[in-house]
């Protein structure tokens, strides 16, 4: 796992702010296939709403900005754009696919609570 902020080579880091885990890695490349996309990067942003104050935003990212962090995992790229990263530190992305459903899960340590549907959150 590799931590670079923006595009820039010089900003290498191995301490990375947010974590994407395998099976999302796996999960991103997989839509981004099926879209003919090979170069798989998921987005996630914070907006303020949600049940409980802010909510998570996801997609495929279309672009990485100089001030975006990216995280990589499994050759599959996590971008956060330098405003969310700060409601984002420490987190860990997950895809979960179980009875209930399939999606992906952001376990935020900086959360104080959260909605039952697990997309929105409070600090």
């Amino acid at each position: 796992m590799t931590y670079l902020r923006g595009m820039s080579d010089t900003a290498l880091d191995l301490e990375s702010p947010i974590t994407l885990s395998p099976a999302a890695a796996a999960r991103v490349r997989w839509i981004a296939q099926r879209k003919g996309d090979t170069d798989a990067a998921l987005r996630l942003s914070v907006d303020g709403g949600g049940c409980s104050g802010f909510s998570y935003r996801f997609g495929l990212a279309e672009s990485i900005d100089a001030d975006d962090i990216v995280t990589e995992t499994d050759g599959v790229k996590l971008v956060v754009d330098s405003i969310s990263i700060d409601l984002l530190r420490g987190c860990i992305v997950d895809f979960v696919d179980n009875l209930g459903g399939s999606a992906f899960k952001v376990e935020n340590p900086m959360a104080a609570s959260g909605c039952g549907c697990g997309s929105s959150f409070s600090v």
